[in-house]
Parts: C-alpha cells; structure tokens; sequence
C-alpha cells in the first residue's frame, strides 16, 4: 500500500503514466491513510479474504457513518491497490490474487440532493453584498464548479468572445488543472453577466489581468477564499435568511441550474455541454431533478387526457339496451 503511495499517487503527477488530478490523489491519500493503513497494513495481501474486507466496510459504516458512495469509493481505492502490486509484480497476476474482485458493495444512496427554486436563488442573492454576491451569481448563472471560480483571474474573462475560459481549478489549497478534458470546455458570458463582473472589477483592489477575480482579502489576493468558509460565513446565512432549511452548498446551484433549464424545455444536449459533462446520462441523472410544480403540470396534462378521452368513449359507447338487441 505505500508503495502506491509512493509511485501511483505522488503529489506531483508530471511523470505518471495516467496522471490524476490534485483532488483525486489528496482523496486516495485520506482514505489509505485514514481507514485502509488502520485495518489492513500488517495483514498479508494472500490472507485477506472478500468476506472480512465486506464486514469491514460494514464496520465503516456504522462507526464512521460512512455513506454507501464513500464506501464504494473505498472499494475502488482498494482495487486499484492491488492492481498496482500486480502490475509491478509483488502479487500474482491472476484473479485469485486480487479479493477485492469478490467483494460486494451497494451504491445504493438515501442521499436525496436539494435543489432549489430560482425564487429562492433571488432571495439568497439579496441576502448577499459586494464580491459574495457577485461570485453566487457567476455560479448560479455559469453552473462553473467552486473550484474553477475559485481559480479564475481577470484574463480569464473574455468578454470579447464572450466566455469564460476554464483553464485551472483550486482545490485543497492548491492550483490544478480542471477536473476533466470536457471540464476545460469554455463556458458562455451573457452580457449581464459580463456586466456584473465588470462591476466587481471596478470595486476590487485586485483588478490586474493576472489577479484573481474572487480573491482572500485576508490573503492579501495570492489565493481565494476557502470554498468550506464561504459556505458557512456567506451562502448558508444567505439561505437561512432566505428561509431555506436545508443545507445549501455552492453544488446546489449547479445542480439548480441543470434542473431549471430542463423544466423550461431546455435541450439535454445543450444543458450537458453548458455544465461541461462527458455525456448526458450524468446531467439527467445526477444533476436534474423535476420540480413539484413540474410535476404537478405533467400529472395534469395527463389527467386531462384521460378525463377527455373518457368522455369521448362514453359519448361514443352505445347503451346497453342497444346491445343487448
């Protein structure tokens, strides 16, 4: 496992066969170093048998509270593991050698994702002042993920072709590239949006082309805010405010967005390409979500064409002392 660790998930990624974004290796890292070190370090890799590595996961479960999701993620960390030591010969390459192959876990989720109303986005925003606002607004607008606002600088910003252009992320503290090869897709900039921007770039003391456009004041603008304190020190108080008991994090507005340009008949294709997805199945199925009213109007279109369609066979249908003759 430290071998892994030492060759396939380096901090530096520059001369790795596949290399893997920041974020990816800092979460391998937590979960080798937090859970799988702890319970499997000193255990043979031939001694470890499917069924205890299940009821171990299990144990994970109940102890850490850990979601369905991050015990698959476990899983998958695991497997890759021991396909590392096959690759580089520490291990048999056969099936027998890799339990992790008969090892059986649920994605299965009870997680039910918020998704808001674009009432309620105003009513965040107007809960919101100066850079706060301006930066839920790119995001509410955008659907760009916090990690890329967080990155952007000014000559970013292309007004003239009007886009944004997605060319780094900040996650863990650190800059990166994007997530993926469509995550690096620009983005478009409407002219109100440009305009909001425009705004906030007069009011910054950091306006440089080479200065981020959402920067730590505390920091003295070299790197943004931290995404976890916006939350809690701004968009959570805005969507209490707002009144909105859930949880509200910088995600829900992107899931928002994909939800809301769907109910207004938005093509899939469209909404897949503007949130940068590899391909539609994730923006249908992780992202949108049907609103109530949505619902309600669907149900109704049917309702009426069963109500109408019972009336004409009824009109149509002979009675019963004519069939009966």
């Amino acid at each position: 496992m430290r071998t892994c660790l030492r060759v396939e998930l380096t901090l530096d990624q520059s001369n790795a066969a596949i290399p893997k974004a920041h974020s990816t290796v800092e979460t391998y890292r937590r979960y080798i170093n937090r859970h799988i070190l702890s319970r499997w370090e000193t255990v043979r890799a031939s001694e470890m048998e499917p069924v205890a590595i299940q009821n171990w996961l299990r144990e994970l479960r109940t102890d850490f509270r850990s979601s369905n999701s991050t015990l698959v993620k476990i899983r998958n960390v695991m497997v890759a593991i021991f396909k590392h030591a096959q690759r580089y010969g520490l291990l048999p390459r056969t099936q027998e050698a890799n339990p992790m192959i008969f090892v059986r876990q649920s994605s299965v989720t009870n997680y039910e994702p918020v998704v808001l109303t674009l009432a309620q986005c105003v009513e965040i925003l107007a809960n919101l002042t100066g850079m706060h606002r301006v930066l839920v607004l790119t995001d509410a607008a955008t659907g760009l993920r916090i990690s890329e606002i967080l990155a952007l600088r000014w000559s970013d910003i292309d007004t003239d072709h009007s886009c944004i252009r997605v060319t780094r992320a900040y996650v863990y503290g650190k800059f990166g590239p994007p997530k993926s090869k469509a995550s690096k897709k620009p983005v478009p900039l409407h002219p109100l949006l440009a305009d909001a921007l425009a705004t906030w770039r007069k009011e910054t003391p950091y306006p440089a082309n080479d200065d981020l456009v959402f920067p730590s004041f505390r920091l003295k603008g070299q790197k943004p805010p931290r995404a976890n304190m916006l939350v809690a020190d701004h968009l959570q108080p805005a969507a209490r405010k707002a009144g909105i008991s859930e949880k509200v994090g910088f995600h829900t507005l992107r899931r928002t967005l994909a939800s809301a340009l769907v109910a207004n008949g938005s093509d899939v294709r469209l909404v897949q390409e503007l949130l940068r997805h590899s391909n539609p199945v994730i923006t249908l199925d992780t992202y949108t979500r049907s609103t109530t009213p949505a619902k309600i109007e669907a149900q109704g279109w049917v309702m009426q064409q069963l109500l109408d369609g019972s009336k004409a066979a009824l009109a149509n249908a002979k009675p019963a002392s004519s069939r009966a003759m």
